[in-house]
């Protein structure tokens, strides 16, 4: 999905620039990015990450930057950041988000005859580039980025770099965040709020959907008021984001406890030992095991000194390979056992049954699983989540095509946790994964473990609802 990280300062800002955007590197799939502004212009270096960790890639440019503002981003596959040139002046630009009408905005820019692209890669458009080329037609930064927001199907949340200090706007309807903080001589604006304790900024303001602000080294400034509606997305307190982080004032890591906590008083499982498949299901595990008081236990390790999250590489086939090497099984917890995993969600599927029949193979006796959210029925058309080329690769639209024998007319129908079809289809995929049992967490439950109102929470993926 991709994160960002922006800082002006009355001092040289590059250390809190290179360690608050490398606390969003849970995020990211390929490319980083830092731009600097000092008093020859804007430096700028990019890198491919979808390999080697940002720091090590980084490391060596830090010491060649220097300035009082800059931003930085884990990016999806895009180069950012990118310099620009316009009669708003020069700026920096980074984006957060998804544009679905990429191709239509395409058209018309070039239907006008006077619009060109430089930052291809292959023959796509640069999503960044589209937004800038949106911001420069109008006369003002803030008049350009609501034009943006308003033009384009999905989302999109931005960081501007200018002479007098940086725009942070967050998406039309808050589907991701953006969150302003601030220390003595310093203002910094993050994507995840777990990139501020260590390097001393304190939460000042989590901006509404739209709004916009402009940040000096002395603070900020409001420049468009917030929209009423807000759609922010679940699946940033189910998996995406960093337990130490806060949305809309929320922890992360407090939300999967709950989440867990709500699972554990549905039942009475007969277990011996409560666990989370690492790292994104341990948070939700630790509070099943404390509500239902039962142990939590490690049955698998995670490597993490060089293996990244599963979902980063693009080939299916090396996904499940992260998948399979970063987690070291341990025999003597396992062996004999009746386990409960909890786990944040159930996407393909095709990494969890390897992980199962793993749990099986070093003498489990069950395997039971409880995901933190309902099955994914509806792939996300606001954010880049899912890595899938088809919705039928979920394993709730696949479990729903082996039922019906096409994929399902009254998908509605199976998204509903208390019909027939909704549970027609959880059997099939707990046969297909081979667990001794399979229970879902209930969207009402969900919303309940987040706290926020139900009107307020983007649950497409689950509901198909907008």
């Amino acid at each position: 999905m991709g994160g960002f990280f922006g800082v002006v300062s009355k001092q040289d800002c590059v250390t809190d620039l290179f360690y608050g955007t490398d606390y969003h590197s849970h995020l990211g799939t390929k490319r980083g990015g830092l731009a600097v502004l000092n008093s020859t212009g804007i430096t700028r270096f990019i890198h491919d990450i979808s390999s080697t960790q940002f720091r090590s890639k980084f490391e060596h440019d830090v010491g060649r930057l220097h300035g009082r503002a800059g931003v930085g981003v884990i990016s999806d596959y895009e180069d950012q950041p990118l310099i620009i040139g316009s009669h708003l002046g020069n700026y920096a630009i980074v984006t957060v988000g998804v544009i679905r009408n990429l191709a239509e905005l395409t058209r018309k820019a070039f239907s006008k005859r006077t619009t060109h692209f430089s930052e291809m890669s292959g023959t796509e458009i640069n999503p960044t580039e589209m937004i800038a080329t949106l911001i420069n037609q109008e006369a003002s930064f803030e008049e350009g980025i609501q034009r943006a927001q308003e033009a384009i199907e999905g989302s999109c949340s931005i960081l501007l770099l200018t002479a007098k200090g940086i725009y942070a706007a967050r998406d039309r309807l808050g589907r991701t965040p953006v969150v302003i903080g601030q220390k003595d001589g310093a203002v910094a604006a993050t994507f995840e709020t777990c990139a501020f304790p260590n390097l001393g900024y304190e939460v000042k303001r989590y901006l509404g959907p739209g709004e916009i602000v402009f940040c000096t080294a002395d603070g900020f400034e409001v420049r468009k008021q917030p929209n009423a509606r807000m759609q922010i997305c679940a699946f940033l307190w189910v998996y995406y984001g960093y337990p130490a982080s806060c949305y809309e004032g929320i922890n992360v890591e407090e939300v999967r406890n709950r989440c867990g906590a709500v699972l554990a008083r549905s039942e009475k499982a007969a277990v011996d030992a409560v666990a989370g498949i690492p790292d994104s299901g341990v948070g939700h595990a630790l509070g099943y095991a404390s509500e239902a008081g039962i142990p939590y236990r490690r049955p698998f390790v995670k490597y993490t000194p060089t293996w990244p999250r599963s979902f980063m590489p693009q080939d299916q086939s090396i996904r499940d390979l992260v998948a399979r090497m970063k987690l070291i099984p341990v025999r003597e917890i396992i062996d004999g056992k009746r386990l409960l995993f909890c786990e944040d969600s159930i996407v393909r599927g095709t990494q969890l049954r390897d992980t199962i029949q793993r749990l099986f193979d070093c003498g489990a006796r069950e395997v039971h699983m409880r995901p933190a959210c309902p099955p994914l029925l509806f792939g996300c058309k606001f954010l880049n989540f899912s890595r899938s080329r088809s919705e039928l690769d979920l394993a709730g639209r696949k479990a729903i095509h082996e039922i019906e024998g096409e994929d399902g007319k009254d998908l509605h129908e199976y998204a509903r946790s208390d019909s027939q079809k909704h549970c027609a289809m959880v059997e099939l995929i707990r046969k297909q994964l081979g667990l001794t049992s399979l229970k879902y967490q209930r969207i009402e439950d969900l919303i309940l473990a987040i706290g926020l109102p139900a009107d307020q929470v983007c649950t497409y993926c689950w509901t198909g609802k907008e």
